[in-house]
């Protein structure tokens, strides 16, 4: 067996080889793994544990992440293109600071997902899963509503009157 740093260089350098060792190697775990301003293009990774890995500053094209754990991954300040993240799991996954264009998000679980100030214009949300679960920011660019869940607000309301005082709250005497 091919440790994890064995099977990154394979990934960056050889990816004909790193195909025959997945074939031969189905339950591949990659958790934890640093990919960070790497550049990956034309692979599948379909069904593989990333969670925890980190796509920091990536330029991907044409990856499949299909099936894949991506809870807790970093994709911030990454370039994410023509990739399919097809049922797999995002719950955690950090795509701030982002463009992540012509993706494909169906069925994806998107509980807790970071999506601030990211890019994600041409992607497709439409049949992804919990996305009111997400967090966004202003600065979140989104794609068009036919891209989105029917029942997902995209309008980011940032609630002001929480950070204020109740009127009817009294100091706090602690006898000093």
């Amino acid at each position: 067996m091919k440790s994890k740093d064995e099977i990154i260089s394979l990934i960056l350098n050889n990816k004909d080889e790193f195909e025959d060792f997945k074939a031969k190697n189905p339950e591949l775990d990659l958790s934890e793994c640093d990919f960070s301003a790497s550049e990956i293009c034309d692979i599948n990774f379909s069904n593989i544990d990333f969670s925890g890995a980190s796509f920091c500053e990536c330029s991907l094209t044409n990856v499949s992440f299909n099936d894949c754990d991506l809870t807790g991954a970093n994709f911030s300040r990454a370039s994410i293109t023509e990739c399919d993240l097809s049922e797999s799991v995002l719950n955690g996954t950090d795509f701030s600071y982002s463009s992540v264009k012509y993706c494909n998000f169906t069925d994806a679980d998107m509980a807790g997902c970071v999506l601030n100030e990211a890019d994600l214009s041409d992607s497709d949300f439409s049949s992804s899963q919990n996305m009111s679960a997400c967090r966004f920011d202003e600065g979140t660019i989104w794609p068009d509503s036919e891209n989105l869940p029917e029942d997902f607000d995209s309008t980011y309301n940032y609630d002001l009157s929480s950070l204020k005082d109740d009127e009817d709250s009294q100091p706090t005497d602690f006898g000093y």
